[in-house]
């Protein structure tokens, strides 16, 4: 392979929806530029792309797959993307280093929320887009609804390039507006055939061709007083005026193809070589400290890495993309974000699992190197002299929570290492030791991707585990003011333990008046403040403590371990052990002895009194409310209405969105626990959600109830 410069590469992220088509056109793609004699099948499980064991299990991709094709002079890097929603990980990271979001869109579905995912993504990253209308042969394949629903959903920007001249199974020939020609394919696809618009198309051909000249024209200037004077434009300024156009995001080109026969894939290489931007075009990146880094190869060199994998009988190996100057085999370079020294002996550029060494790539380029001493995902390592750092993809909050445990307990450190290291192949799955819950944790997009997760420790590393679900992290607090005293007393001989503690306990919210006279029964409390503590709490909301001891009833000394005793209680609730929040406390009186008052004795008096007095002041659990927005097709809406009402959620409200239902509403965590894959069953998989924290509520009296009662089972006496 050549070495290319950044003005002849071009990077590519191959998107859309679970069962689009992506491998089966990346396998047409790499077939047309030789890089493999025969076309493999993802029925059969021989395709260059999905080859880890557990994509050969699943029958679906589960890893983004690195391709390379060099095409009419031209390198085309393609990232082939996952196309499920459990897996969206892969498409963050692909765009975050390609110039340019490729769309498959399945002819029989259309536009699925799948595809509005993707496409607010790459509008998110400010990545371009190309429209691929795959499986046109199919039974369903409608190309002018496509083109409506296309219009209805993304607006006018859409243009389309090539229209066919028979939808369905009778898919066989296209007319290209571009080059305003007619391409014919054999039944086994390929190279085709080439000839003049039919009589009959020409009209309908010309007014698309019109039109696409005059959204090219809107890009530049010149080219614009040139469609006014002549009302024409040559096939290449066509070409510069899409370019422009889709870098600046103001036309969505739309072509046809079907990826299993191989007809119109040849021309999109075509397309995707002539019209689409080099990575030289593109905007520069930027470093963490917001210097613009263009891809100069005579530049610093500064290489990112943006993806691990460990792969069969190699082991781990580390994608990268060049974002200035020229790497060379065997360069020694400096890790920016982790320190320390790293040698890139070899390199290669990659084809799925084919590696082919290279002696150098250039800025702008992807390639691999193996067996890295210590290069993680997100490092940026730089030549001498040179002191960039990237950090630019941003990865989705995660949707799916179970506890994870080895069925061994003798196991746990050992899974704690492998989780870690799976998280530089999938750094959407996240990994915490809950010290609250005392579970360890793991977060992903969904269902599959925990149970994909799960295979793969059983099986390649022969480790038996189990989810469990997660706990849910609830929240203690008091509604009322209530008063309490303990005495802590032991004599065992020699020095005894003696602590005494009077308190009033209350619920604390932000701007409330100083304590000053408390009435309980027929006895009223007057109340001199001396000192005052704000403890905010990890955990979210205060602890707010008054010394109001008059008189030297207790020592000054012995007030910070009352405190720590307050503190015992609120990391573990009386009602359920789960932590406390919002709680004022004033310590009015109290006793001490001369000789047996120690702080243990002052602690531990502390601690009583304060779940005593919690236990009186009408105490209630908060749960965890996360704010939810579905986005789902009409047909689909009222189900999942009906779905989230059971689940105790509160709709906030419902609107439509380019032809999306979308619904908000705020849903208790707990009843969240397996709705990715309830909200999948209901819809067909062709809806999709977020959630995020949005505050903790007071659980309605039943749950409450029952929280109590599982609680108290649990517990034995002391």
């Amino acid at each position: 392979m050549r070495i290319y410069n950044s003005n002849e590469i071009k990077n590519i992220a191959l998107l859309g929806s679970k069962g689009s088509g992506k491998t089966t056109l990346a396998e047409a793609m790499i077939y047309e530029c030789g890089v493999i004699k025969r076309r493999g099948s993802v029925d059969a499980g021989n395709t260059v792309s999905d080859y880890f064991p557990v994509e050969k299990e699943y029958g679906y991709s589960v890893f983004s797959t690195v391709f390379n094709a060099e095409f009419n002079n031209k390198k085309l890097n393609i990232i082939d993307c996952p196309g499920a929603d459990d897996f969206v990980g892969n498409a963050y990271t692909a765009l975050g280093v390609t110039d340019l979001g490729l769309i498959l869109i399945d002819s029989e579905y259309g536009v699925e929320v799948g595809t509005e995912n993707i496409f607010r993504t790459t509008a998110k990253l400010k990545k371009p887009v190309v429209f691929a209308l795959n499986q046109m042969d199919g039974e369903k394949a409608d190309y002018d609804n496509l083109i409506e629903q296309l219009h209805e959903h993304f607006g006018n920007k859409v243009i389309p390039i090539q229209y066919p001249l028979e939808s369905g199974p009778g898919f066989r020939s296209i007319i290209d507006v571009l080059i305003m020609k007619k391409l014919e394919w054999k039944p086994e696809g390929g190279a085709p055939t080439i000839s003049e618009i039919p009589a009959d198309q020409m009209e309908r051909a010309q007014e698309m061709n019109k039109n696409l000249i005059e959204a090219a024209a809107e890009n530049d200037e010149t080219l614009m007083e040139k469609f006014f004077d002549q009302g024409i434009l040559t096939e290449d300024e066509m070409r510069e005026g899409i370019r422009k156009g889709l870098v600046d995001r103001s036309i969505y080109p739309v072509v046809v193809l079907s990826a299993a026969k191989d007809m119109g894939v040849r021309r999109l290489m075509e397309f995707l070589g002539n019209v689409c931007p080099f990575v030289d075009e593109m905007p520069a990146p930027q470093t963490v400290d917001g210097i613009e880094v263009k891809p100069d190869a005579d530049g610093p060199l500064s290489v990112f890495f943006f993806k691990t994998s460990v792969e069969p009988h190699i082991g781990e190996v580390s994608y990268f993309k060049v974002m200035s100057g020229t790497l060379k085999a065997g360069a020694d370079l400096e890790n920016i974000s982790r320190g320390g020294k790293e040698r890139l002996a070899q390199i290669y550029t990659v084809c799925g699992q084919l590696r082919n060494p290279v002696e150098e790539l250039k800025a702008g380029d992807i390639g691999a190197a193996v067996k890295l001493k210590d290069v993680r995902t997100g490092n940026t390592l730089d030549g001498k002299g040179c002191e960039y750092r990237f950090d630019f993809i941003k990865y989705p909050r995660p949707k799916y929570q179970r506890a994870i445990k080895p069925k061994n307990e003798a196991d746990a450190e050992k899974l704690a290492g492998i989780l870690n290291r799976m998280r530089e192949e999938d750094p959407t799955w996240i990994v915490e030791q809950s010290k609250e819950l005392k579970q360890m944790i793991v977060k992903g997009q969904g269902e599959f991707h925990l149970r994909t997760l799960k295979w793969r420790i059983e099986n390649n590393e022969k480790l038996p585990i189990e989810f469990i679900e997660c706990k849910i992290p609830y929240r203690e607090t008091i509604t009322k003011a209530a008063r309490a005293d303990y005495r802590h007393k032991k004599q065992s001989g020699g020095s005894g333990q003696f602590g005494e503690v009077h308190l009033i306990v209350e619920p604390y919210t932000e701007g409330m008046p100083e304590p000053d006279t408390y009435k309980f029964g027929n006895q009223e409390f007057k109340l001199n403040v001396r000192d005052k503590q704000e403890i905010p709490l990890e955990w979210g909301g205060k602890l707010v403590v008054y010394n109001c001891i008059v008189g030297g009833a207790i020592d000054a000394r012995f007030i910070p371990a009352i405190v720590k005793g307050l503190m015992d209680r609120m990391e573990q609730g009386p009602l359920t052990g789960s932590y406390a929040r919002d709680v004022r406390v004033m310590i009015y009186d109290g006793k001490m002895h001369p000789v047996d008052s120690n702080e243990i004795s002052f602690r531990l008096a502390g601690r009583n009194a304060f779940s005593q007095a919690f236990r009186n002041a009408n105490p209630k659990i908060l749960e965890p409310v996360y704010d939810v927005e579905v986005l789902t097709p009409a047909d689909t809406m009222g189900d999942v209405m009906s779905d989230l009402q059971g689940r105790r959620a509160i709709i906030m409200g419902m609107s439509s969105e380019n032809g999306i239902e979308k619904l908000n509403a705020k849903v208790p965590l707990k009843e969240m626990s397996s709705y990715s894959t309830s909200l999948s069953s209901i819809t067909g998989g062709r809806s999709g959600f977020t959630m995020d924290f949005a505050s903790y509520e007071l659980v309605p009296s039943d749950v409450q109830e029952k929280l109590l009662k599982e609680y108290a089972a649990t517990q034995t006496e002391d």
